[in-house]
C-alpha cells in the first residue's frame, strides 16, 4: 500500500487534489456552481508552481470543452470540471469528445437543471449526457470522489478504451461538506497513472493522422458508432482491472456496483450516489429487525453494470430503484429503465418499483427510506401490488 495522509476536506478540494497528482498538461474550465471551488483550487495550484499546467481560462462551458478537445486532439492529457448548465451547454462537444475517442477526465459536480432556477442536487445534468458515449463514475462520498478521478482518468486513457470519462459527485451533499479522505501520495499517483502517449495525436508529423473529417452519406459514420461500443464493451475488464490494482495500492475495496445484505435480501433498493448512506442506514435496522433488507449501489453507470446487477438481486422478492432525475414519458427514472432492463432474461420476473426522490436537493430523510423499504415488504408478502412509479417525499 502506498503513504497516505487523512485530511478534513471537501469533495470539491479532494478532487482538485486528485487532478493536481494526475498532473494533466491543460485544464481549460468555466466556473459553475457547484463546480466552481474545484478550478478555483486548481487555478491556486498552477499559480503557485505545484503543477505544470496550461490553464485556459474561458468564456464558457462550450469555448472549455471545445479547448480540451483541441487540446486532447493534439496529443496532451486533459481534464475539467462543470455541473448543471455547464454540461448542458457542452452537448455538442460531448458527443465529439467521444466520437474523436479523446480521453479527457470532467469532475461533475451533479445540479438540477433549470426551469425553474435550482443550484442544488440531483442527477439529471449527469442523466441527460447517459449516451453521450462517455464513461461514468458516480461518487457517495468525497473519498471516492477522489478514488473515481484518478482511476477514470487510468481508464480513459487505456489504449484499448481511449474514451473520455466523467467523476460525478453531488452537489453540494458532497462537493461543499467536510468529508474524512485518505489521500495517496504524489508519487504514488503518478505511478498508478502513468505518462500518456497519445496513439494518434494531431501534432505528429511523423505519423499524420485526420481529425474531424466529414463522413457524410456512404462515408464510415455508422462504422465509428460501432467501434465507440465497441470500446465502451472493452472499458468493462479495463474498469475492474484498474478498480483491482488501485485498491491494491490504497487499500480501499472497489467494484462497479458495491453491495449491503444481498447474501439473503427479500426487498432491495438500487441506488446512485450520496443518498446509498440513507439506504443502508434503514436497511441495518430492518436487519435487525429481522428483515431481509438489501442494498445495491451502482459506482459506475457507464457502461452499465448490467450482468452483476442481474446476478446482485436474484432471488428478491422486490426491488426499488431510486432515481435522483427524471426521464419524461418514460415508465421510470433512468436508473430504474436501466435495471428493469438487466432484469429482463431473469429466471423469475421481479416487481421492480421506480422512486423518483430528492429532485432538486429535495431532503432524503430517513423515513422516506423506511416507507420505501416497508413498500417492498408488502409487494413481497403479497399484499401489495407494485406501483408505476412513487414520487418520493413530494408534496
Amino acid at each position: 500500500m502506498a503513504e497516505q495522509k487523512t485530511v478534513a476536506a471537501t469533495g470539491n478540494t479532494v478532487v482538485a487534489e486528485a487532478m493536481r497528482q494526475c498532473k494533466p498538461d491543460v485544464v481549460a474550465a468555466y466556473p459553475i456552481t457547484p463546480q466552481t471551488t474545484i478550478v478555483e483550487e486548481y487555478a491556486g495550484f498552477v499559480a503557485k508552481g505545484r503543477v505544470h499546467t496550461e490553464y485556459v481560462t474561458v468564456e464558457s462551458e462550450h469555448s472549455a470543452m471545445s479547448a480540451c478537445i483541441g487540446a486532447s486532439a493534439a496529443g496532451a492529457r486533459v481534464m475539467t470540471a462543470t455541473a448543471s448548465q455547464g454540461l448542458a451547454l457542452m452537448w455538442e462537444e460531448l458527443h465529439i469528445a467521444s466520437g474523436m475517442r479523446l480521453p479527457i477526465v470532467m469532475a461533475n459536480a451533479n445540479r438540477a437543471l433549470s426551469a425553474p432556477i435550482n443550484i442544488h442536487c440531483d442527477h439529471g445534468d449527469a442523466m441527460g449526457a447517459r449516451d453521450a458515449g462517455w464513461i461514468m463514475y458516480f461518487a457517495e462520498s468525497a473519498q471516492e470522489a477522489y478514488d473515481n478521478t484518478i482511476m477514470a482518468l487510468k481508464v480513459a486513457e487505456d489504449p484499448s478504451v481511449l474514451l473520455p470519462a466523467m467523476s460525478c459527485l453531488d452537489g453540494f451533499i458532497t462537493t461543499h461538506s467536510i468529508d474524512r479522505v485518505d489521500v495517496l501520495d504524489d508519487e504514488s499517483v503518478a505511478g498508478f497513472v502513468g505518462e500518456y502517449e497519445p496513439a494518434n495525436a494531431l501534432l505528429d508529423t511523423d505519423d499524420p493522422v485526420s481529425h474531424g473529417a466529414f463522413a457524410g452519406l456512404g462515408g464510415p459514420f455508422f462504422e465509428f458508432k460501432r467501434a465507440q461500443r465497441e470500446a465502451m464493451e472493452a472499458a468493462r475488464p479495463v474498469i475492474t482491472s484498474v478498480g483491482e490494482a488501485y485498491s491494491q495500492l490504497s487499500g480501499r475495496p472497489f467494484d462497479v456496483i458495491e453491495t449491503f445484505g444481498m447474501e439473503d435480501a427479500e426487498v432491495a433498493a438500487v441506488v446512485i450516489g450520496s443518498a446509498s448512506g440513507n439506504a443502508r442506514h434503514i436497511a441495518r435496522q430492518l436487519r435487525a429487525q429481522g428483515v431481509k433488507a438489501g442494498v445495491v449501489k451502482v459506482r459506475v453507470f457507464r457502461p452499465f453494470p448490467y450482468a452483476e446487477l442481474a446476478e446482485a438481486l436474484r432471488g428478491v422478492k422486490a426491488v426499488a430503484v431510486l432515481d435522483r432525475a427524471e426521464s419524461f414519458g418514460a415508465e421510470g427514472g433512468p436508473l430504474f429503465l436501466e435495471v428493469r432492463s438487466a432484469l429482463y432474461d431473469a429466471s423469475d420476473r421481479i416487481p421492480v418499483v421506480s422512486y423518483i426522490y430528492g429532485l432538486g436537493g429535495s431532503d432524503v430523510r430517513l423515513e422516506l427510506m423506511e416507507r420505501m423499504f416497508a413498500d417492498l415488504s408488502d409487494i413481497a408478502a403479497g399484499s401489495a401490488q407494485p406501483g408505476k412509479l412513487v414520487y418520493l417525499g413530494a408534496r
